[in-house]
Parts: C-alpha cells; sequence; structure tokens
C-alpha cells in the first residue's frame, strides 16, 4: 500500500509531460487528429473529438514529443469505451530519443495485451531515458485508437551537464 501512494504522489508531484507537447500520428481518421489523445478528455460522451485514430493501416503508430529528455516513470493509456476495444491489443509503448522509422525503432517500455473500454491502464516504464513516446501497433489492417495518453516522470538531470 505504501509504494502505491509513493507512485502516485510521485505522479500527481512531476504532472503530465504530454501536455501541451507536439503529437502526431502515421495516418489520421477523419477528424480523429493525434493531439487529441492529450487533450484531458477521455471522449466517453463524444469520442470523435476527444479521441485520436489513424486509418486502417499496416504498422499505425501515434507518436508525442516531450521536447527535452526525460526518465519516464509511467505511461497511462485510456481506451475508447464505445466499440471496438480490442483494437489497441498489442500496442507497443516505445521511448527513445531516436526518430529512425519514425520513432518506432526505440526501446519497448511495455506492450499493451488489453484494456477493457473506457478503462486506464498504467504501464510502468522504469525511468527510461528519451524524449519520444510512441505507440507502435505492429500488424496489417490496423487502426491505433488513442483516447487520452499521459506520460510521467521527471528531466533527465544529466542531459545538461558539461566538465570544467
Amino acid at each position: 500500500l505504501s509504494i502505491y501512494l509513493y507512485i502516485l504522489l510521485l505522479m500527481s508531484s512531476l504532472g503530465n509531460l504530454a501536455t501541451g507537447k507536439f503529437t502526431t500520428q502515421s495516418s489520421t481518421y477523419k477528424l480523429w487528429f493525434a493531439e487529441q489523445a492529450i487533450d484531458f478528455s477521455p471522449g466517453f460522451i463524444q469520442p470523435s473529438s476527444s479521441c485520436s485514430s489513424t486509418d486502417i493501416q499496416t504498422n499505425p503508430w501515434w507518436r508525442v514529443d516531450l521536447r527535452y529528455i526525460y526518465r519516464v516513470s509511467s505511461v497511462v493509456i485510456t481506451n475508447r469505451l464505445d466499440c471496438c476495444p480490442e483494437r489497441i491489443n498489442g500496442t507497443e509503448i516505445r521511448i527513445g530519443n531516436s526518430l529512425e522509422n519514425n520513432g518506432n525503432n526505440n526501446p519497448i517500455c511495455a506492450v499493451i495485451s488489453s484494456i477493457p473500454a473506457g478503462v486506464s491502464s498504467t504501464y510502468t516504464c522504469n525511468n527510461m531515458e528519451g524524449r519520444y513516446v510512441n505507440l507502435f501497433l505492429p500488424g496489417d489492417s490496423k487502426y491505433l485508437t488513442l483516447c487520452e495518453v499521459k506520460v510521467y516522470g521527471e528531466e533527465d538531470s544529466c542531459e545538461d551537464e558539461t566538465e570544467v
């Protein structure tokens, strides 16, 4: 219980690193834009204006640029409520500094086995370092739909240190 409370306290004190950052995705289904995954609205009432979604494609992905290198402690994903919650199954959470293959070659924090409809799930990333957080869904004929993405961690204090 004390570890759980410590994690909650840590997450609340650090804030959501994705807030106000630049997002992009491999394609856009209708008006389901990438930035809607970080709009503080889980999309339960009107998912088309509060969730992001790629069009159907091979290996869809979504990315947020945190602008600086952070040690990411956790990523929280909220799945859609209205339909098709299984679409998120198998999505890889990747964190790193590379944009090779659109950032989808960065190390894996976690693989989402499933998230029930309308539920938020937390994935622990053990302070993985990175500027980019990608959600990558390998496979053919896939949609990647995200109703909310939150990233927690702290700035990498060693990034700007230089030896004198």
